[in-house]
């Protein structure tokens, strides 16, 4: 790649990595050095341009355990420093974890990150100096114009010289464990036994240290030197079989998780069933008090039905999107303003309030929240986490998707589907679907294809933000069927691909 003035929309489209649904994602291999420090040059530009970076010139980096990350994260910081701004290394940290620190120092931050894909793959997410870029930023960090020093990047794009990062501040990891032990109560967690699947999770020591802090017994599990890219949204066969088999052998009250960075969590019940994200996310609101929650489309409609909230607003898929919907909130008026997403990723976008506690806001995907919000419920484990799930509606949700869907082909599929003609589009759903599922009641184009059937059976199909996958999402009234339905959907998906 050439070194001199170029557009960041040009890197974009040479190497091939792109903005996704949280931050910027790509094959490692494309994510060069240059790639990286160009990235980073034209966020901090950005923030320049905007006059966000006037006085405070420091910004604080992270990263998770990927192979790949240490290389990226110190690309991270050569552009920081070229950009004339103080790095703050934080280590090898949730995503979380970097982002409150960011806000709490009123700097920027960025996450080193593939989240839960695979390690072939990894990402950068970046945060302003008040939470998560959000879509103007991402098209202004595109059409930032920047210098590259001339003889820093070899011809392939690797640096010259090698980078070293500053040494480890353990602050933001401090921080963040503090959150919790001081918002929940000293000793909520006692006379639980959680078993903590820690495979290759950066949120691994954080999460032991805020449940053995709280009074629980941490049985610690599966842990990992090779990164596992467990997703929160389709869990893998092995970890739904480890989690039973850990629940019977070790007798435990709940076993507990989160993807690599930490931003989305995994909560079985005693039985080692993992609760859905959305669930998760829907019990952590209720159990804080929550009074309006943002969420995207592909979260359960068990939050309308439970009646929990005074009211619910619908977004896209992503993080930015539920961001973008709680300030909307906030401007309104609106009080106890919290989101999550079908992952399980929570985000308070102001003050919460429990008992005699405050939680200060963190709008961006936390893991650690649901987990310790689910398991204080359980009253020293009088109730049994199944039996809080209980409490809610019985709305079942099911997530997969099919690898190597390139996002054209996806694309290409689904615009049968979305001409804006109701019955045009209910016809071509029902030549695929409707020998299963039967009629169509409505279409919702908010994100993707969601097709509600009159039985309320519900499918909805989208192109991953960030991989080339197509994401199958159901709904129904039975756990048996929804499974069933998910599994017929990728079936007939699998068709698309082929033919």
């Amino acid at each position: 790649m050439e070194t001199g003035s170029y557009s960041i929309s040009d890197l974009m489209l040479n190497s091939g990595v792109r903005f996704g649904t949280s931050g910027a994602r790509g094959l490692v291999s494309a994510i060069t050095d240059q790639v990286a420090y160009s990235y980073t040059y034209a966020f901090l530009q950005h923030l320049e341009i905007s006059g966000q970076l006037k006085t405070n010139r420091r910004v604080a980096i992270a990263g998770d355990f990927r192979p790949s990350t240490p290389r990226i994260m110190a690309a991270v910081c050569k552009a920081a420093i070229d950009r004339g701004l103080q790095v703050i290394n934080c280590g090898y940290i949730p995503s979380p974890a970097i982002a409150l620190y960011g806000l709490q120092q009123g700097i920027p931050s960025i996450m080193i990150t593939g989240s839960h894909i695979p390690d072939d793959r990894n990402g950068i997410k970046f945060n302003r100096l008040d939470g998560e870029i959000l879509k103007e930023d991402e098209q202004a960090i595109r059409d930032q114009v920047i210098e590259i020093p001339e003889q820093l990047f070899d011809q392939q794009g690797y640096f010259a010289q090698k980078q070293d990062l500053p040494s480890v501040n353990r602050t933001a990891y401090e921080n963040y464990v503090r959150r919790y032990t001081n918002f929940f109560s000293p000793m909520c967690l006692e006379g639980l036994r959680i078993g903590l699947y820690e495979h290759s999770s950066v949120a691994r020591e954080s999460a032991a240290e805020v449940l053995e802090a709280l009074g629980a017994e941490v049985i610690r599990l599966g842990y990992s030197d090779q990164f596992v890219p467990v997703d929160t949204e389709a869990i893998r066969p092995e970890d739904i079989a480890l989690a039973k088999d850990w629940a019977n052998i070790h007798d435990l009250d709940s076993i507990v998780s989160t993807d690599g960075d930490g931003d989305r969590p995994l909560v079985s019940d005693e039985k080692g069933e993992w609760l859905r994200g959305d669930m998760a996310g829907m019990l952590c609101a209720y159990f804080l008090n929550a009074e309006w929650v943002a969420t995207p489309v592909s979260s359960s409609s068990a939050v309308e039905r439970s009646g929990w909230f005074t009211g619910v607003s619908r977004t896209r898929i992503g993080s930015p999107y539920v961001i973008s919907a709680m300030s909307t909130l906030l401007d309104e008026g609106r009080e106890g303003v919290v989101g999550y997403e079908a992952n399980g990723g929570f985000l308070n976008a102001d003050t919460l309030v429990y008992g005699d506690k405050m939680l200060e806001p963190l709008p961006t995907r936390d893991a650690l929240i649901v987990i310790v919000g689910i398991l204080n419920r359980t009253q020293n484990g009088a109730l049994k986490v199944s039996e809080l799930c209980a409490s809610a509606p019985a709305r079942f949700t099911s997530s997969n998707r099919l690898k190597a869907f390139p996002i054209d082909l996806s694309q290409e599929r689904l615009a049968a589907f979305t001409s804006g003609n109701f019955e045009r589009d209910s016809r071509a759903i029902e030549q695929v679907f409707g020998n299963q599922f039967g009629e169509v009641k409505s279409i919702d184009l908010t994100d993707g294809v969601r097709i509600t059937f009159k039985g309320e059976d519900i499918i909805h199909l989208r192109p991953s933000g960030n991989a080339p996958e197509l994401r199958c999402y159901t709904e129904a009234d039975s756990e048996q069927w929804v499974r069933e339905m998910n599994r017929i959907c990728l079936n007939l998906l699998e068709e698309w691909r082929v033919h």
